[in-house]
């Protein structure tokens, strides 16, 4: 399960390279966007088609090679395999086989989303595409609603302007997101603000692959819900200064900065009683 770039050819590791010039085969989701990659990197080794659409058979077909001694390698177009892409079933079976099944780490619109947009991460959720209508979605714009954890969402450029629309409906005018576009890529784009606001920056239409982290509902953890005396003299005493601790009790916590900013002040005045 190799990992590919999400945009920037020189994003692959090193072990990757490896692997894929080892492998008896490369199992790809589209072929024509695999061969611009390995041509990039001087790699040969055949190609075969592998996506969402492969039949039945054809998984079966590749576990009893898998079974009797093959060493392929399976990459989608962009990213960690099985991430909102194809083949969880290939997997399974190969497991059921008992196939030795490794992962090669690497790039992940997910995690590279969440280290830019600026909001906790803590603990989050990937929700991956959105449905495209009906109970479904309007289930599914709940559940991120009222979640506590930060979610992470992809969308493609032509339907995010109507997600944008029902994400403001749903979360009203507080929620902080950001909108990462064309990450990795030469016009890598992030705006960050309310939903509205995002709205606003974001040409219409949109072009590129689009990421999209929202803020819990109940990322404000509660001050009393927290030891804030001893965690701050923790702190002091790896020598973090106001500023850098006022960051971790929003990067931590999920607080907002004049709230974090003003329980360090206020822990600091001398005790009156």
């Amino acid at each position: 399960m190799v990992a590919t770039p999400i945009g920037c050819l020189e994003d692959i590791t090193l072990r990757a390279l490896r692997i894929l010039r080892e492998a008896d085969l490369i199992l790809a989701e589209d072929t024509r966007h695999t061969r611009t990659l390995c041509a990039k990197h001087g790699i040969s080794t055949p190609l075969r088609s592998f996506h969402a659409h492969s039949n039945n058979d054809k998984v079966l077909q590749i576990v009893e090679e898998l079974a009797n001694g093959a060493h392929y390698a399976l990459v989608s177009d962009a990213g960690t395999p099985v991430v909102s892409d194809p083949g969880v079933y290939l997997v399974s079976r190969s497991a059921d086989a008992g196939v030795p099944i490794e992962a090669i780490p690497g790039p992940s619109a997910v995690l590279a989303a969440l280290c830019v947009a600026g909001l906790p991460v803590r603990r989050f959720v990937f929700e991956g595409f959105l449905p495209r209508g009906g109970g479904d979605r309007s289930r599914a714009l709940q559940r991120i609603a009222h979640s506590d954890v930060t979610v992470v969402l992809f969308e493609s450029p032509h339907r995010i302007h109507a997600t944008l629309e029902d994400l403001e409906r749903e979360l009203g005018s507080e929620r902080q997101i950001a909108l990462c576009r064309e990450l990795t890529k030469m016009h890598e784009q992030t705006i960050r603000g309310t939903v509205s606001e995002v709205r606003g920056e974001l040409s219409n239409p949109a072009r590129g692959e689009i990421t999209i982290v929202i803020e819990g509902r109940a990322a404000d953890a509660a001050i009393e819900d927290v030891d804030l005396d001893t965690l701050l003299m923790e702190w002091k005493r790896e020598g973090l200064s106001n500023k850098e601790m006022t960051q971790r009790l929003q990067q931590d916590l999920g607080w907002k900065r004049n709230r974090a900013y003003q329980a360090i002040l206020d822990a600091s005045k001398p005790d009156q009683t």
